[in-house]
C-alpha cells in the first residue's frame, strides 16, 4: 500500500524490499506504468542489472539476465549436513551483514529465489530469460547477456552503500560512498550451478515463478512463517522447505 500510494504521487521510488514485487508485482509495475512513476532497485542485484541495462537501447537486444548468488552459508552441504543446522549457523552469512530473516532466506535459497521473481516483474522478462549463477566472492553483482552474447557485469565490493546511493542520485553518479574495489587484492572470481534439489526452497520459487495469479505471495507468506518458527526454535532447517 505504501508503494501504490507514492506511484500515485507520481514519486520515485527507491524499493529496497522484495515482497513488494513478488506478492503484486503485475499490479504494481502496471500502476506504475500508469502514473509515470519511477521504480529504482536498491537490492545489489537488482542495482547491479539496472546499471547493466543503461546502457541499452532496445530491451529486444536482451538474451538473458544473470543473478548472481552467494550461495549463503550452507553452500555445497547435502541434504543430510542441512538436517541439524540451528539459526545460530543460519545467520553467518559469509559476504554479508543482514537482519535475521533475510539471512535464513539467504541459507535456503529462497532469497534468490524472491530475487528472481522480482527481476521478472521489474524488468518484464519471462523466467526462461532470467539465470541463477553462484558465485561466492559477492563482487560480480550480476549481469546482463545480450543478443550478440556480449555481457556487462557491475562489480564491486560487497556494500550495500554503493546500490542505496545509485538508487537515490540516478540517472547521476556523485562521489563514492562505498569502499574502493582493489583488483589486485580481491580474491579469485569462481562460478558455479545453482542446485535447486538440495536447497528445496529455490526450486520452491523457481517453480512459483513460472505460474500466474497468487501462487508467489502465497509462497512467500508460507516462507515468512516458517522462516519465524525456524527462528524460535520450533521447527529443523529442512522443515522450511516442506512446510512452505
Amino acid at each position: 500500500e505504501p508503494t501504490l500510494a507514492a506511484i500515485r504521487e507520481k514519486k520515485r521510488i527507491a524499493l529496497a524490499n522484495k515482497e513488494t514485487l513478488v506478492c503484486a508485482g503485475e499490479l504494481v509495475m502496471a500502476e506504475a506504468e500508469r502514473c509515470g512513476a519511477e521504480i529504482v532497485p536498491v537490492d545489489s542485484e537488482h542495482s547491479a542489472i539496472f546499471q547493466s541495462l543503461q546502457g541499452c537501447r532496445d530491451r529486444r537486444e536482451v538474451k538473458r539476465l544473470l543473478l548472481t548468488c552467494s550461495g549463503g552459508p550452507f553452500f555445497g552441504l547435502s541434504h543430510e549436513e542441512l538436517e541439524h543446522k540451528t539459526p545460530a549457523d543460519a545467520l553467518k552469512h559469509p559476504n554479508w551483514s543482514m537482519g535475521a530473516k533475510i539471512s535464513v532466506d539467504s541459507a535456503t535459497m529462497m532469497n534468490k529465489g524472491l530475487e528472481f521473481i522480482e527481476a521478472m516483474r521489474l524488468y518484464h522478462m519471462p523466467p526462461e530469460k532470467i539465470s541463477i549463477v553462484i558465485h561466492r566472492e559477492s563482487i560480480v553483482h550480476s549481469l546482463v547477456e545480450y543478443c550478440d552474447n556480449a555481457m556487462i557485469a557491475q562489480m564491486g565490493t560487497p556494500d550495500m552503500r554503493l546500490p542505496i546511493q545509485y538508487a537515490l542520485t540516478w540517472p547521476h553518479r556523485t562521489k563514492a560512498a562505498a569502499t574502493e574495489l582493489d583488483l589486485f587484492s580481491c580474491p579469485e572470481l569462481t562460478f558455479q550451478r545453482p542446485d535447486p534439489e538440495t536447497f528445496r526452497c529455490l526450486g520452491i520459487a523457481l517453480e512459483c515463478a513460472k505460474k500466474s495469479g497468487t501462487t508467489c505471495a502465497v509462497m512467500n507468506g508460507a516462507n515468512e512463517a516458517a522462516v519465524d518458527l525456524f527462528l524460535h526454535d520450533k521447527i529443523g532447517f529442512l522443515d522450511i522447505a516442506d512446510l512452505v
